[in-house]
């Protein structure tokens, strides 16, 4: 079995995802720029499109845990039609962005440990005079990763963490583990 960290391609984790949700979902993950952005299809781009930042492997577990978490709704929303006040944002805005991102930021933990990689939470909140408690923000998204686990995950979060387990911990061959996550889609 080749180690895992030999199998942290952008190729592979972009695979996995279009193979498990382009059929049913229509949507794609795409490396962008600076920014991550969900798009919604248009007429231009007949697919949805997760985009991640710089090419980070990191990112695109985030992207993804948004785009798991987000209804059908949202998912015809640019970047879901939510807020984002960026890097030095005040306390209410940062109690916000905290809140907002427990969910997903559960999920990312998830999906990374499902990789066999190491989580860091993000408070993405570097410049500025405000004092941001990650201990605290930390408990936060573990105690909801945990709550994930005790209840059960989103139905697509479930697939993909299945197929991710498949390919990185078990050591299948991608196409197995895209093959697993489809029946696990299928079979909710």
């Amino acid at each position: 079995m080749t180690h895992a960290r030999d199998r942290w391609t952008l190729d592979d984790i972009t695979a996995l995802f279009d193979g498990v949700f382009m059929p049913h979902y229509h949507t794609r993950l795409i490396r962008g720029g600076d920014e991550p952005l969900y798009r919604p299809a248009n007429v231009e781009t007949p697919y949805h499109q997760v985009i991640f930042a710089r090419g980070y492997y990191a990112s695109a577990l985030h992207e993804i845990s948004h785009w798991c978490i987000a209804g059908e709704k949202r998912r015809q929303l640019e970047d879901y039609g939510y807020w984002y006040a960026p890097d030095g944002r005040n306390a209410e805005q940062q109690i916000a962005f905290e809140n907002s991102e427990v969910a997903p930021q559960a999920l990312e933990y998830l999906f990374t440990q499902a990789c066999g990689r190491s989580f860091h939470v993000s408070v993405d909140n570097l410049g500025g005079d405000l004092d941001v408690d990650r201990s605290a923000f930390e408990k936060r998204v573990m105690a909801r990763a945990e709550r994930y686990e005790g209840e059960g995950l989103p139905v697509r979060a479930d697939a993909f963490r299945h197929a991710l387990n498949h390919y990185y911990r078990v050591g299948g061959q991608r196409e197995t583990a895209i093959t697993q996550g489809l029946e696990r889609l299928q079979g909710s």
